[in-house]
């Protein structure tokens, strides 16, 4: 099953199928290494979903919503 990044509940973990977005956002993800075939886990989540917490290549990366609404992440 396949999901948005910004729609995983805490604990929640799966790998990485694709980046969307456009531009200076797809090329941010990349440099922070949210990339295809990544291990990504939700670690936390503001409580108003703003920002969240993942751990991403054995480091943790803080990013925005909008951000992980870019972000497709087939569930384990």
């Amino acid at each position: 099953m396949t999901k948005l990044l910004s729609d995983f509940t805490v604990g929640e973990s799966g790998k990485i199928t694709k980046v969307n977005g456009e531009g200076k956002i797809r090329r941010r993800l990349f440099d922070m290494g949210v990339t295809p075939t990544a291990e990504v886990t939700m670690r936390k989540k503001a409580p108003l979903g703003d920002p969240i917490e993942v751990t991403l290549r054995g480091y943790e990366l803080t990013l925005r919503k909008s951000e992980a609404e870019c972000v497709e992440v087939e569930v384990k």
